[in-house]
């Protein structure tokens, strides 16, 4: 059997799960995610991960904060006056919100603190400084 390499499309079942057992993505009940190795369109670490698998093979691995989503970096956090937020706005602690940044780009940012007189924003992605266990599934290279 051929084994998945760099410049490949593959389709892959995967279950993802943070360290205390919680799923936070899964493909269950959908189509096989499709990529490319090697083409940024996933974490390095599971790209790494299924680089070298073959079709039917299924693997659990455990992937370190810095080859997922990087650390949590201070600098994402943004404190706004709550007087500047309009009212229509949500902000409830956890939401995800999508401000434009500065050439019109979207940015997704999470409410992370609210008082009476301010807004923190958080611009990490909300998996940032967390390790992820996957269960991977190769299902096709294309």
């Amino acid at each position: 059997m051929t084994d998945a390499k760099t410049g490949d499309t593959v389709r892959i079942h995967y279950t993802g799960t943070l360290d205390d057992g919680t799923t936070f993505d899964s493909s269950a009940g959908r189509d096989p995610l499709e990529f490319t190795l090697g083409s940024g369109q996933v974490i390095p670490g599971f790209d790494k991960a299924v680089s070298g698998m073959a079709v039917g093979a299924s693997q659990t691995v455990e992937i370190e904060a810095d080859d997922a989503y990087g650390q949590h970096d201070p600098n994402g956090l943004q404190s706004f006056p709550r007087d500047k937020v309009p009212d229509d706005v949500p902000l409830d602690l956890g939401t995800r919100l999508q401000l434009s940044g500065p050439t019109g780009q979207p940015i997704m940012v999470t409410v992370a603190e609210v008082s009476d007189e301010t807004v923190v924003l958080d611009a990490n992605h909300p998996l940032a400084g967390k390790n992820l266990t996957f269960q991977i599934e190769l299902v096709e290279i294309v």
